[in-house]
């Protein structure tokens, strides 16, 4: 992926990550078909897990796991491109939910956020105990940066969990591409399409928890600054978006992972500016990073018109089986 070049009928960032995501094609052959499980969290609350087994008659093959992005889901051309790579490579394959985004509203007074590394380490822990060998690990987007928060925070305890990580354009530093998404063309559409489904489910949440935040002020939110700021960053213990911004982000902490990382961004990521990526100086030896010049945000299509998205997915899993 370090030298991918995005087709020559789909230019510029944009129209990468937008035509990926609604029109090209996510797999060959059978859709991937899952079983949904539902786990109780130690809170109380519940997360949906959704499983795709490995070949028939493998007692224990080895696991991929991959977290999505905001307001994603199994249903994201992403998870399903991954799920037929896993497929592909004999793997077994864990698509977990955080809290709100399988499709029904969770219990608890918490959604989920970039930082939210404490649940993607009980996650992990739990599906570590079906299989003998360390899992294979990875997160798009909002999913990559909690997926390294966790490998920072684990340190050496990490390797007992997964053998290595992968992040997918993540915003890793929270607060660059929180201004980029508020900002121009990104504010007219990204801005909106997150809102629209996000604003519907806090406001669920006020239903269910009345009182929980103040809905008028959720309401009159232009953008995810604002949403942040009267939603995400006081139900999960932040002072502020700020705050939020800076504990969640992974970048400044990238040195600390002492298992084998893959930081993938593209340059022309509408919502990462190349000017916050990383630099290899910056990120200590057990981290990789590709930063191919095309690929929009989790776009990577390729291949004639519609075009596809699986060599992302195959070329991250080759990583990740190879330096496991």
């Amino acid at each position: 992926m370090e030298s991918y070049r995005a087709p020559l009928w789909l230019p510029g960032g944009h129209a990468q990550t937008i035509w990926a995501a609604r029109f090209s094609r996510r797999f060959t052959g059978e859709p991937p078909r899952f079983t949904r499980e539902r786990w109780t969290t130690p809170d109380g609350d519940f997360i949906d897990v959704d499983i795709q087994p490995g070949p028939p008659g493998v007692t224990d093959p080895r696991w991929l796991v991959v977290f999505h992005g905001l307001e994603g889901s199994s249903d994201s051309q992403y998870i399903q491109a991954f799920a037929f790579a896993a497929r592909s490579a004999g793997l077994a394959f864990a698509a977990p939910h955080f809290r709100g985004c399988s499709g029904e509203l969770n219990l608890a007074p918490r959604a989920y956020h970039s930082g939210d590394f404490e649940e993607v380490a009980w996650i992990l822990a739990r599906l570590r105990k079906r299989t003998t060998a360390p899992l294979l690990t990875a997160g798009v987007s909002l999913g990559g940066n909690a997926l390294l928060r966790w490998a920072e925070e684990a340190g050496d305890s990490a390797s007992r969990t997964a053998a290595s990580v992968a992040a997918i354009c993540s915003p890793i530093d929270l607060a660059a591409g929180g201004r980029a998404i508020g900002r121009g063309l990104n504010r007219q559409i990204y801005n909106r399409m997150f809102l629209a489904s996000m604003k519907p489910r806090a406001l669920a949440k006020w239903a269910q928890h009345p009182g929980l935040f103040d809905r008028e002020r959720l309401l009159a939110a232009r953008d995810l600054y604002e949403f942040d700021n009267i939603f995400t960053a006081p139900l999960h213990g932040f002072k502020d978006t700020e705050d939020y911004w800076v504990r969640g982000s992974a970048k400044p902490h990238l040195h600390r992972i002492r298992i084998p990382a893959l930081v993938l961004n593209a340059r022309n990521d509408p919502f990462v500016p190349a000017s916050s990526l990383p630099t290899q100086q910056e990120v200590g030896d057990r981290v990789t990073l590709w930063q191919p010049a095309h690929g929009g945000h989790v776009g990577f299509p390729a291949g004639a018109p519609p075009g596809h998205v699986m060599t992302m997915p195959q070329a991250v899993l080759g990583w990740l089986r190879d330096h496991a």
